[in-house]
C-alpha cells in the first residue's frame, strides 16, 4: 500500500470539523496527523477540547481522542506537521480568506469546506 498522506483538520473542534475527524479515521489514503483549532482549545487534548459538544452519531475516534489540539492561527506548527489540511473553521469570510491564504503561503495545500475562496479566480473549485 501505498504511503499515506498526513492531513490536519483546522477547525477540528466545531460540528463540521467533527464530520472531517470521522471520515478520517481508517481511511486508506489519509491518516490525520493534527487538529488545530482555536486559541481556547490550544494546548487540550482533542477529547477535553471537545468535551460534551461531540455531535456525531459514532463516537470519537479512539486515535483523535489524545491528540493535543494545535492553535489553527499558528500556521507554520500545523503545516510542518502535514501533507494538507482540510479547512472547516466557522468565522467570518474574511477571517477565512486570511487564515487560508497563510497556509498557503506557507506551502501547505488546503482544501476548505468554506466559500470564502470560491470566486478567487487562482482556486480551484472541486464539485463532486
Amino acid at each position: 500500500m501505498k504511503e499515506q498522506y498526513k492531513v490536519g483538520v483546522v477547525g477540528a473542534t466545531g460540528m463540521v470539523g467533527q464530520r472531517f475527524v470521522t471520515l478520517l479515521e481508517q481511511h486508506p489514503w489519509f491518516r490525520l496527523t493534527a487538529v488545530a483549532a482555536s486559541g481556547r482549545s490550544a494546548g487540550k487534548t482533542y477529547e477535553e477540547a471537545v468535551g460534551s459538544r461531540w455531535a456525531m452519531s459514532t463516537p470519537m475516534p479512539e486515535s483523535v481522542k489524545k491528540l493535543v489540539v494545535l492553535d489553527a492561527a499558528d500556521v507554520e506548527q500545523v503545516a510542518s506537521q502535514v501533507d494538507f489540511v482540510f479547512c472547516a473553521v466557522n468565522m467570518k469570510k474574511e477571517e477565512i480568506r486570511a487564515l487560508e491564504e497563510a497556509y498557503a503561503k506557507a506551502e501547505c495545500p488546503v482544501v476548505s469546506n468554506n466559500s470564502a475562496h470560491r470566486f478567487t479566480p487562482e482556486v480551484p473549485m472541486v464539485v463532486p
